[in-house]
């Protein structure tokens, strides 16, 4: 190996020891963004890339617009010149480490979207200078790293390993999450060749567990969500198998859980949010195709989740049929917009398609949630409220969606007809005004 090979190598393994390297992160977001914040507070000077000007504008004014984040930490930051945003791609040749954390939807036929992580290669390959770290964040199916951005740098002259390096390490956020934060959840690390793992795994910090490849890493992250996903199904299964049997599925998994070894509760719901669960398996189920093999228990999986909106729709037809009303013209107020408790996102929320099917059989709808102040459904904005307890009593039935600490659940019995809780949340409630059903 050249020397200058083993300079470039050395250097940036120098630089990450002392914390001098510059991280350039592109994308912004519920990712981007608390990655940002936490190597800037080691003492890296850190740049973030987005094409969304309105981000650039508040992060450079120290404005927070991340829940994860803490605000003041954010603007100190700022104002010690440790952390800046731009929306010129360019600037990505300062950057000695360059951390990819761009969105990996599906679309309308649940097929892999990589457009995201495609335009992010072709800016960092036109601006790419040798002796850089590129990291790729995002959730994909095994393969990407190598296929899109190893193969894109190598076509521009770049031999990985020697003059640049290239890993994957899948980010593992969970909103809200006070135990488990960005700084102290273990990582995954797999590197093109042993010198890029080496040098991620640098960067990453502690608690690192490198694996052989990035493709070993891809699909173990692949794998964790997927795991999630079908093990979801089977709650919600289990769901539907208690109501017809008359017995409480939320009692039986609570009494499961019980058990110190060789079970892990999840629950059922109405649908399933977010951006890793509802969408990563059908990353591993589409690659899978290509090596000829139907991931049966994921597309099993996917259908009974997707099942479980029409059947919470039709339990709030029933519900309503009990008390002589139809869904058409009733008032009906729906808590929680968010797809966990205590976040403010709404990605992939159930709400859209619960708001949707109620809304075409004729329903009344008013969403409440302390956290979001409206989200947009098939173009039209959909305004947010929060909780008027008072004239709950107006409502035909009351659905919580969102299970968030900040409601009042006494108020909410004290003062509500009917009650359909598809999360357990009145589980430490006494009493109530009216009748009470769950999922």
């Amino acid at each position: 190996m050249a020397e200058t090979d083993l300079n470039h190598y050395s250097k940036l393994h120098a630089k990450l020891q002392t914390k001098s390297a510059v991280i350039g992160v592109i994308g912004m977001g519920y990712v981007g963004l608390p990655n940002m914040v936490s190597k800037a507070r080691l003492g890296y000077s850190v740049i973030g890339f987005d094409v969304d000007e309105t981000k650039v504008n508040r992060i450079n004014a120290g404005q927070n617009y991340i829940s994860d984040v803490q605000d003041d930490i954010l603007k100190q930051l700022v104002n010690q010149k440790k952390l800046r945003a731009t929306n010129n791609f360019s600037e990505l040749r300062l950057a000695d480490v360059i951390v990819i954390c761009v969105p990996t939807p599906i679309d309308e036929h649940k097929q892999p979207d990589l457009s995201y992580i495609q335009n992010a290669t072709n800016t960092i390959v036109l601006n790419a200078t040798e002796g850089s770290l590129i990291i790729l964040e995002s959730t994909t199916y095994p393969s990407t790293t190598e296929e899109i951005i190893v193969k894109s740098l190598e076509d521009r002259g770049f031999e990985i390993g020697e003059d640049l390096f290239v890993a994957y390490s899948p980010e593992r956020i969970d909103p809200s999450n006070e135990v488990y934060t960005i700084d102290n959840t273990p990582r995954i690390v797999g590197g093109h060749t042993e010198r890029c793992t080496e040098l991620a795994q640098l960067f990453i910090g502690r608690n690192v567990f490198p694996v052989s490849s990035t493709k070993a890493a891809e699909m173990t992250k692949v794998y964790e969500n997927t795991f999630r996903f079908v093990n979801i199904a089977l709650s919600n299964e289990l769901a539907v198998i208690c109501d017809k049997m008359g017995l409480d599925a939320w009692e039986v998994i609570e009494a499961a859980n019980t058990k110190p070894y060789g079970f892990m509760a999840f629950y059922p719901s109405v649908g399933i949010g977010g951006h890793c669960i509802p969408v990563d398996p059908y990353y591993l189920s589409w690659y899978s195709k290509k090596y000829n093999y139907n991931t049966q228990m994921i597309e099993i999986a996917g259908e009974i989740n997707d099942r479980m909106n029409s059947y919470s729709i039709k339990k709030v037809m029933q519900i309503l049929n009990l008390h002589g009303k139809t869904v058409k013209g009733s008032k009906i107020a729906i808590l929680g917009a968010t797809y966990k408790k205590d976040i403010d996102d709404v990605r992939e929320s159930p709400v859209f398609r619960f708001y949707e099917s109620l809304e075409e059989l004729g329903a009344d709808l008013v969403v409440y949630d302390p956290h979001v102040e409206s989200f947009t459904l098939n173009g039209e904005i959909i305004r947010v409220e929060n909780v008027n307890y008072d004239k709950l009593g107006e409502f035909d039935v009351v659905v919580l969606l969102t299970n968030h600490t900040d409601f009042d659940y006494d108020r909410i019995a004290s003062n509500s007809i009917i009650i359909f809780d598809t999360k357990n949340g009145f589980k430490e409630v006494e009493s109530f005004k009216g009748d009470y059903y769950k999922l």
